[in-house]
């Protein structure tokens, strides 16, 4: 059976239900129908979120078609509530980008799914669309800005530009206003997840704070070097009226009808790739242990899930689970990507070099990991059994997740493997890449060097200016100098370059632009060629995507 067959043979319970088993009270339920609810954010508990355990699971650097993360978190939750512990999965949101492009949908698989599937991954309540709706909206008052005050030259320099939750390289450049309808310039656009706004949504820790967040972005520089932002547009109010429903976590269940909690959405490779902290908090509140995921591999999701979010949420993860598959180590073991289901036991040996540099990372951020090996049919016994006693001289833990197959008794053994290691000998207090007063470029020296593998870091005239810029804007105290960074790099590797797989060393990291998000409070360093709008491939999920008989197919 297809994953959408599975999604739709399984019976779901209705979301009153789900929030009283997680013990939610009514009153913090706002149902969006029978299987969907808005959680109340105001519910959360600190004291509990201490007290409880988050798990998060990464990967090696993923192949196109992914590793599997989101199945095995969906999978690692359903096999902690077989093992009889109170559990939940905290995921992001699917774009319509890669859903419509390369990936068909990104709601687990198989018989470890987050449910109803079909909105989940396409318009869900909504969130990814009033973050559209709000980041446009500050568009147009700026350039409406811009108009009624032509001829005055208030602003210098624009940095805002318009989103799109779609894959359109045909919207990276454009040209507005032209013909007189407006003030003509040069901008383009980003895709929604790479908003600023969906940033400021997943790490707000209230409608407050996310208040405080929006009026704090940066539109552009005055002539005399002041940062113009959404509250000198007059814009604040609005843009949080247009984001006030998506700030509450949203809740779901899982094909197994436990408990999901998925909220916001930003890429890892572009943005932090991490699910809201509202959510996070919610689910470590009601929940003993907590399974949350972090975008593509452990050199981008992981260390912006550390650096970023726990740093910012002041959230402690108990451990780190690392997921491979055969088929990504082959690939980084030197075989042809139309090969890597195939046998070859020194492609698989040889692509350990990347898991191995993964988990030293992760180790130096003071994790306890355990290695889950995402099961397909295609897998032999004798690989298994070959990264079973490579991790085994790691020192490392290492199971088997069938969840795909076996839903939650397919992930039964990870699940307690997960719980043992924590009893035994939990995560110790997160250690961080850099320091918070570290410079701006000696943030994204430590992070290229220490955990990328870089051996030098260049940056463009345009970088330099930028940083220079910074320093006449904010001086030399301004809480700008203490903001996290994150970089903006491709997943397929260590470096930037998309087609060095393995554990490549001794590379340059060409920083191509350096922006400030002054409210999501972060420093966004591009390198090399990545681009915060991607396109579609040739050919894309889209043309598989239909309606029949009343009933959405193609989603995978």
């Amino acid at each position: 059976m297809t994953d959408i067959e599975i999604a739709r043979a399984t019976k779901l319970a209705p979301i009153t239900e789900v929030a009283e088993k997680m013990g939610i009270p009514q009153e913090g339920v706002e149902n969006y129908g029978n299987h969907i609810a808005k959680i109340d954010e105001r519910l959360i508990d600190e004291k509990k979120v201490a007290k409880h355990k988050l798990i998060l699971v990464t990967s090696i650097s993923p192949t196109k078609a992914g590793i599997g993360k989101t199945t095995v978190s969906i999978g690692l939750s359903l096999g902690l509530a077989k093992i009889g512990k109170r559990a939940t999965v905290a995921l992001r949101e699917p774009s319509l980008g890669p859903c419509f492009g390369i990936k068909g949908g990104a709601a687990g698989g198989g018989y470890a799914q987050v449910l109803p599937m079909e909105k989940i991954n396409l318009h869900f309540t909504g969130d990814f669309h009033a973050v559209t709706s709000a980041h446009n909206t500050i568009a147009a008052l700026l350039d409406n800005y811009l108009f009624h005050h032509r001829g005055e030259g208030l602003l210098r320099e624009i940095y805002w530009k318009r989103v799109l939750d779609v894959n359109d390289r045909s919207l990276r450049n454009v040209t507005i206003g032209q013909q007189g309808e407006g003030v003509e310039r040069q901008t383009g656009f980003d895709i929604t997840s790479a908003s600023e706004l969906m940033a400021i949504l997943c790490l707000a820790s209230s409608i407050d704070d996310l208040r405080r967040r929006i009026g704090n972005i940066i539109l552009g520089i005055t002539r005399d070097s002041r940062p113009f932002t959404v509250n000198d547009l007059n814009a604040t109010g609005a843009v949080t009226a247009l984001l006030l429903d998506a700030v509450h976590p949203n809740l779901v269940q899982t094909t197994e009808q436990t408990p999901a909690l998925i909220h916001g959405g930003p890429f890892a490779n572009i943005a932090h790739g991490c699910s809201s902290v509202l959510a996070t908090k919610v689910a470590l509140t009601y929940c003993d242990y907590v399974v949350t995921e972090a975008g593509f591999g452990a050199d981008l999701g992981a260390e912006k899930f550390f650096d970023i979010k726990c740093r910012k949420a002041g959230l402690q993860p108990a451990l780190t689970v690392i997921v491979v598959t055969t088929q990504g180590l082959k690939m980084h073991g030197g075989i042809p990507i139309d090969r890597i289901k195939e046998p070859n036991m020194k492609g698989l040996e040889t692509g350990f070099l990347n898991m191995d540099r993964h988990i030293r990372n992760l180790w130096s951020f003071g994790q306890r990991v355990v290695v889950a090996i995402n099961h397909f049919d295609f897998d032999r016994e004798e690989e298994i059994d070959c990264i079973r006693r490579h991790c085994k001289e790691l020192g490392v833990d290492c199971a088997i997740n069938n969840a795909f197959a076996e839903g939650g008794e397919g992930a039964r053994q990870l699940a307690q493997m997960v719980v043992d290691n924590i009893s035994r000998k939990p995560s110790q207090p997160l250690r961080y890449a850099y320091g918070d007063n570290d410079d701006i470029t000696t943030k994204i020296e430590k992070v290229c060097k220490n955990i990328y593998g870089a051996a030098t870091i260049t940056y463009s005239e345009k970088a330099k200016a930028q940083l220079h810029e910074m320093q006449l804007i904010f001086g030399k105290d301004g809480d700008v100098w203490k903001y996290p960074v994150c970089i903006a790099k491709t997943q397929f590797s260590f470096s930037a370059d998309a087609k060095q797989y393995g554990s490549p060393e001794g590379f340059d990291i060409f920083i191509r632009e350096i922006i400030v998000n002054a409210g999501s409070e972060m420093i966004v360093a591009i390198a090399g060629k990545m681009m915060r709008m991607p396109g579609l491939p040739k050919t894309p999920q889209a043309e598989n995507i239909d309606v029949v008989d009343g009933h959405i197919v193609g989603l995978s």
